[in-house]
């Protein structure tokens, strides 16, 4: 059985930052990319940034130059450095994985189904 276990979400004020972690397990196949998706209160699902296998990321435009995905290959793990935080980043951030890119799925539902697994989500608080 597969399963995504984030860690590092919190609350923090405007400016600060906060790094989240994401470690699978159980895989069986390589997986193409993995990636954090965020879901606002406003119930809006967005892909936040992907790494594939061969460490090409990709970013949402407003996360730009503020965030930083990372992975580990030895541990299955991927990590989501989040700089200059706004309180419109406040979400509930979802570890996702996929055999498929993840850029390429469409009207996905933050943590339950068309992306193939996803962590529980963490919920990240940015206060003004």
């Amino acid at each position: 059985k597969v399963e995504l276990v984030e860690s590092g979400g919190g609350s923090v004020q405007a400016g600060g930052s906060l790094r989240l972690s994401c470690t699978a397990s159980g895989f069986t196949s390589d997986y193409s990319d993995m990636g954090w998706y965020r879901q606002t209160p406003g119930n809006k699902c967005e892909l936040v940034s992907s790494v594939n296998s061969d460490g090409i990321t990709r970013y949402a435009d407003s996360m730009k130059g503020r965030f930083t995905i990372s992975q580990d290959n030895a541990k299955n793990a991927v990590y989501l450095q989040m700089n200059s935080l706004k309180p419109e980043d406040t979400a509930v951030y979802f570890c996702a994985a996929d055999d498929f890119p993840l850029l390429l799925r469409h009207q996905v539902s933050c943590g339950v189904g068309t992306v193939k697994y996803w962590g529980q989500g963490t919920q990240v608080t940015v206060s003004s």
